[in-house]
C-alpha cells in the first residue's frame, strides 16, 4: 500500500482537472464570452409579489412587475398589450404569442401546470417561426411546465425543439440534462450539462455541482463494467518491488526453500514462483502457483503459501475476485500455518479497501491483529490503509505501533514522520511542525538509503511552497531510484505548481512513460495537461492508457470521470461549432454570445 500512499497527494480533481495549472475553469475548457444586456441582468434581479388572479386589472399606479419563469416579460407588458386592445389595437402575431406566454407563466407560478401548458401550445401555434429566440423561449417554458409534472420525456422533446431555434440556450441544456438524469440516460446528461457550463462561463456554482456529481456517477457505472470485463495487467516491476518494500516481514519475502526441496530437474510449482520472484520476473507468478495448487496433495508441499503468492500478484493485477477466492481458501483452512493466516487477512484487507468495502477490510486488520499482535505488519499497512482514509490520528497510533516493534524498518519510520505532518496542518501548530522537519531529516540521517524518506520530505517541501529545497529532495531520491515513474510524476506536478511550466512537466511525464509504460498515473496526469492545451483527443487516448494499468475500483471511477468528461468536452464543442485553440480570442472579442433571454 505504501504505493497508494505516495500518489494520494498527487490525486487530480475530476471536474476541475486544471487546478494545478493555475486556472479556476473546470475540466479545462477555455472561457466563453456570454455577454447579456444591463437591462436582462436587471431583470433577473428583481423579485416581487405575484398577482393572486392574473386576468383582473390591477389598481391604478400599482402595476407590479413579476418575471417569468424564462425571465423575460414583466406582467406589467400584459396590462399593456391588454389596454392597447382594449383601446382597438390589433395585436400582432408574436405580441399576441407573447400574451399567452405570460398568461402561462402565471398558471405555472400558481402550479396550474397543465394550464400553462395550454397557453405555451397556443403561443407555439400562434408565434411566427422566423421569431427564432421567442420559439425557443416557448418550448423551454413548456419543457419546465412537463418537468413540474415527471413528464421526463416530454421535457427531452420540447427542450431539444427549444435548442433546434436557440442552439446556445444553457437553460434547455440544464433542463434536458436534468430529464436525462431522471431517465438514468448519463452521458446525453453529461454532454448537456458541459454545454450548460460552458454557456455560463462556469460561473453558476450550481451547474458545476450538477456536473461533478454527473461525472461520479458515469465514472462509477464504467468502472463497474470495466471491473468485469477488463483483462488483467501485471504492473511493472518498480511498482511490485515498492509494494512489496512496505512490508516489515511478509513470509513470501523472508521465507527459505529448504535445500533438500532443490532438485536436480527445473524447479516447478511454488519453487518455480519463487525463483520467478527473486529473478522479478514477476508475469510468471501466477501460473507458476497454481500448478502447485492444482497438484494432488500427495505432490504438493507448499499449497498455502502459493495461494498466498497467486493472492497477492492477483491483487496487485486488480484482478480482485480471484485474489479474494485465494485468500479465502487459506482462512478456511483451520491448519494453515498462523503467519500465513495472518498475512491472507492483512492483503484481503486490501483487497477490500480497494473494492470500497471499508468495514470488511478494517475487520479482517483486526482479525489479523488477533492471530498475531506482535505483527508490526498489521499496524503498519492498517497505519497506511487509514491515512488513505483521512483518518490521520488513528493512522498516527498505528506508525507508533509498527515502529515500536520494527524500529529499523525505514518505510514505516517515514511514514510515521508524514502522518505528524498532516496532523500538524490540520492542528495548525506551527512548533509540532517544525518538530516533524526534523523529525524527517532524522529519518533521513538514521536510513540514508530510503527512497520515500527523499521523497516524502520533497512532498512536505513542496506543499509548504519550498520548491528549490524540494527539487534538491528530489534529485537525491531519483540518484538511489532512477526507474522509480513516480518521483517524475511528483516532479512534474511540482513543475507545474512552482513555475507554471507546463513544458517542463510534459518532459517529465513523458519520461516516467518511458522508464515505466504501465505507469498509470504519469498517463492520468499527462493527460489533464492535454485537457488544459485543448488537446482533446489526446487526452482521452492517455486516459485510456490509464485505465488498463489501474489498480483499483477508486482510481478506475476518477480515471473514467476524467475520460467522460473529455470526451463530453468533444461531443459539445463540435455541437456548437467551438474550435478550442481559438477560444481565448473567441472571449477577448466577445464572438459567443448567448441572446437576449
Amino acid at each position: 500500500m505504501a504505493t497508494f500512499l505516495n500518489m494520494n497527494s498527487v490525486k487530480l480533481n475530476k471536474w476541475q482537472v486544471a487546478l494545478l495549472l493555475g486556472t479556476p475553469l473546470a475540466i479545462g475548457l477555455g472561457m466563453y464570452v456570454l455577454n447579456r444586456s444591463s437591462r436582462d441582468e436587471t431583470k433577473r434581479g428583481k423579485s416581487q409579489n405575484k398577482s393572486k388572479d392574473a386576468g383582473k386589472t390591477r389598481p391604478k399606479g400599482k402595476i407590479e412587475e413579476t418575471l417569468s419563469i424564462d425571465g423575460t416579460a414583466p406582467d406589467s407588458e400584459l396590462e399593456r398589450k391588454k389596454k392597447s386592445a382594449e383601446l382597438g389595437e390589433q395585436l400582432s402575431p408574436l405580441k399576441e404569442a407573447n400574451n399567452y406566454k405570460t398568461e402561462g407563466n402565471n398558471c405555472y407560478r400558481n402550479g396550474k401546470y397543465d394550464e400553462a401548458i395550454s397557453f405555451y401550445d397556443k403561443a407555439i401555434d400562434k408565434c411566427p417561426t422566423e421569431h427564432r429566440t421567442d420559439m425557443a423561449i416557448f418550448y423551454q417554458n413548456r419543457a419546465a411546465s412537463y418537468e413540474m409534472l415527471k413528464k421526463w420525456n416530454k421535457v427531452k422533446e420540447d427542450c431539444s425543439l427549444s435548442l433546434e431555434y436557440n442552439p446556445r440556450y444553457a437553460k434547455a441544456y440544464y433542463r434536458r440534462a436534468r430529464a436525462h438524469e431522471a431517465t438514468k440516460d448519463m452521458i446525453e446528461c453529461l454532454d448537456d450539462v458541459t454545454a450548460t457550463c460552458i454557456l455560463e462561463m462556469f460561473q453558476n456554482n450550481n451547474t458545476i455541482m450538477f456536473a461533478d456529481r454527473v461525472l461520479k456517477e458515469t465514472g462509477r457505472l464504467d468502472a463497474e463494467k470495466g471491473l468485469r470485463d477488463r483483462v488483467p495487467v501485471v504492473p511493472s516491476a518498480s511498482f511490485i518491488n515498492t509494494y512489496m518494500r512496505s512490508f516489515i516481514a511478509d513470509p513470501l519475502q523472508t521465507m527459505n526453500v529448504p535445500p533438500s526441496a532443490v532438485a536436480d530437474t527445473p524447479p516447478r510449482g511454488f519453487l518455480r514462483a519463487r525463483q520467478a520472484f527473486e529473478e522479478q520476473k514477476y508475469d510468471e507468478i501466477i501460473a507458476a502457483c497454481t500448478e502447485e495448487i492444482e497438484s494432488s496433495e500427495a505432490e504438493s508441499q507448499y499449497k498455502v503459501e502459493a495461494l498466498l503468492m497467486r493472492g497477492t500478484f492477483h491483487l496487485l493485477c486488480g484482478s480482485f475476485a480471484d485474489s479474494k477466492l485465494d485468500f479465502d481458501a487459506i482462512l478456511a483452512n483451520d491448519d494453515a500455518d498462523t503467519t500465513l493466516r495472518a498475512y491472507a487477512f492483512i492483503k484481503r484487507a486490501a483487497l477490500f479497501i480497494q473494492t470500497e468495502e471499508r468495514e470488511k477490510g478494517l475487520a479482517d486488520f483486526a482479525e489479523a491483529e488477533k492471530l498475531k499482535p506482535d505483527n508490526p505488519d498489521v499496524y503498519h499497512q492498517r497505519a497506511q490503509i487509514l491515512l488513505l482514509l483521512e483518518q490521520i490520528e488513528a493512522a498516527l497510533l498505528e506508525f507508533d505501533k509498527a515502529v515500536r516493534l520494527a524500529p529499523q524498518h525505514a518505510i514505516a519510520n517515514v511514514q510515521k514522520c508524514y502522518a505528524e505532518y498532516r496532523l500538524s496542518l490540520m492542528s495548525g501548530d506551527q512548533k509540532r511542525l517544525e518538530r516533524v522537519i526534523q523529525d524527517f531529516e532524522k529519518a533521513i540521517e538514521k536510513f540514508p538509503d530510503c527512497v520515500e524518506c527523499y521523497s516524502l520530505m520533497a512532498q512536505v517541501l513542496a506543499d509548504q511552497q519550498q520548491f528549490p529545497q524540494a527539487q534538491q529532495f528530489y534529485e537525491m531520491a531519483m540518484k538511489r531510484a532512477p526507474t522509480n515513474p513516480a518521483l517524475l510524476v511528483h516532479q512534474a506536478i511540482m513543475m507545474l505548481q512552482w513555475r507554471g511550466d507546463i513544458e517542463a512537466a510534459v518532459t517529465l511525464l513523458n519520461r516516467a512513460i518511458d522508464v515505466d509504460p504501465k505507469c498509470e498515473l504519469a498517463y492520468e496526469t499527462l493527460g489533464t495537461v492535454e485537457v488544459q492545451r485543448a488537446q482533446l483527443q489526446r487526452a482521452v487516448d492517455l486516459f485510456e492508457k490509464a485505465l488498463l494499468y489501474a489498480k483499483s475500483q477508486a482510481e478506475l471511477v476518477h480515471v473514467y470521470s476524467l475520460r467522460n468528461a473529455a470526451l463530453a468536452q468533444i461531443n459539445v464543442t463540435r455541437k456548437l461549432g467551438i474550435d478550442m485553440n481559438s477560444v481565448s480570442a473567441m472571449a477577448q472579442s466577445g464572438f459567443l454570445s448567448q441572446a437576449s433571454m
